[in-house]
């Protein structure tokens, strides 16, 4: 990638940094409409550089963490280019059908059965985990809800998945001021400190917690966190709760 190429991206970068931020800082203050309003806003007028900022993201991914030893590499690279770029396309639609990407996870499992080598899981890896960021980045943008149109049953909530991917991630409370944190803007590791006192191996343990359950992202290696949408519908379900139970005085 030249320089023009990684000038040109960088600037996407900065421009998608402020309008996360611009996004997150409306949740706290202004109403779900006009939230919604401003998602519309983001979606119409910035998808193009969002497919653009996702498609290089895999490139760079791609490029980056691959086995370079392997006699499959181009042809690998080849087809996880395609998927890639076919999946952040849909960054450009209003609506993203969960069955969709239901099918794509199954595409790609399928795709790894047939590969011959163990190192194979490297690269399936990084593809996998480039194609989640690309549906974290839906997700936030509301254009793909795996919650639309089910009717919530509590009956049918799994106890062990709902402690360990809900409860259990909030319950300290440093993680609970990063997530709340980085519901409206994307922080770096030195913010985060900054914020909760934290260093080293203390404040990534808490951050590898979030990032485990799949409550917050690394946009790049090294590279600041954003909350995903999973996040994001966490803190909106908890904000409701508090404020219907706690009295306005308090």
């Amino acid at each position: 990638m030249n320089n023009n190429c990684e000038s040109e991206l960088e600037d996407i970068r900065e421009k998608l940094d402020d309008i996360y931020r611009e996004v997150r800082s409306f949740t706290e203050d202004t109403s779900r409409q006009h939230l919604e309003s401003i998602l519309a806003f983001v979606r119409s007028d910035y998808s193009d550089a969002m497919e653009k900022h996702l498609v290089a993201d895999a490139e760079i991914g791609l490029s980056k963490n691959m086995v370079k030893k392997c006699e499959r590499l181009d042809q690998c690279r080849s087809i996880f280019t395609d998927m890639l770029q076919k999946n952040a396309a849909l960054i450009k639609q209003p609506s993203v059908d969960s069955g969709l990407i239901d099918k794509k996870r199954v595409e790609i499992k399928t795709l790894r059965k047939g590969m011959p080598y163990g190192k194979c899981d490297i690269c399936f890896s990084e593809a996998i985990d480039l194609f989640e960021k690309q549906v974290s980045l839906m997700q936030s943008l509301r254009t793909y809800d795996t919650n639309k149109d089910k009717k919530e049953d509590i009956s049918l909530i799994p106890a062990q998945s709902a402690i360990d991917d809900v409860l259990d991630p909030l319950c300290h409370k440093k993680r609970f001021e990063i997530l709340k944190a980085v519901c409206g803007q994307s922080m770096s590791f030195s913010a985060f400190s900054k914020l909760t006192g934290l260093r080293g191996g203390n404040l990534l343990f808490h951050l590898q917690k979030l990032l485990d359950s799949g409550l917050i992202i690394q946009q790049h290696e090294r590279g600041d966190y954003m909350i995903t949408g999973k996040g994001f519908r966490i803190m909106e379900g908890i904000s409701a709760i508090y404020f219907s139970i706690i009295p306005e005085d308090n």
